[in-house]
């Protein structure tokens, strides 16, 4: 069984985004399936699915908080933790990975001082390790946001870190 790691940032959710949840679930809580568009909607308001608005959503369409997590967490497109304003993806596919996405992957996380998966405290850079984005033959290949960088080494991930800690 897969351990599930929660963030370490505090949930700051507004009274607007829970009301704006309620709304939407109250559409959602009669329909058939209307779990999936719920969770889908609440990352939509919230940008993740911390337990508190799992908890809502559970409430909310009379499913047990168990019945949600296990939707919340087997389908890769929902996440449970807070994502930075940057999201940088490691791409660790085969092609990137022998070229050394792996020691690229270690090196932001030693500069930003989290692990794959996390985000900093200050909510401004995520780090996450991910499969084939596509772009084999710029081989090892990262992004922030939408911006692809290829054909990069550890060496230039204080370069591609400074273009985003400006502002």
């Amino acid at each position: 069984m897969a351990k599930i790691k929660l963030t370490k940032v505090p949930f700051n959710g507004t009274a607007s985004q829970e009301a704006e949840l309620r709304k939407k679930l109250a559409v959602t809580k009669n329909m058939s399936g209307g779990l999936m568009p719920s969770l889908q909607q609440a990352q939509e308001i919230y940008g993740y699915l911390p337990i508190e608005v799992q908890t809502i959503i559970a409430d909310e369409l009379n499913v047990s908080l168990e019945e949600v997590f296990g939707i919340a967490t087997f389908y890769s497109q929902f996440t449970l933790n807070p994502q930075g304003k940057y999201q940088i993806a490691v791409c660790i596919g085969t092609a990137c990975y022998v070229k050394g996405a792996g020691d690229i992957l270690d090196r932001l996380a030693e500069l930003l001082k989290i692990k794959s998966g996390d985000c900093t405290e200050d909510g401004k850079f995520s780090l996450l390790g991910t499969r084939c984005i596509g772009c084999c033959g710029l081989a090892p290949v990262l992004t922030v946001n939408a911006d692809v960088y290829g054909k990069v080494g550890k060496a230039d991930m204080e370069r591609v870190l400074s273009n985003y800690k400006k502002d």
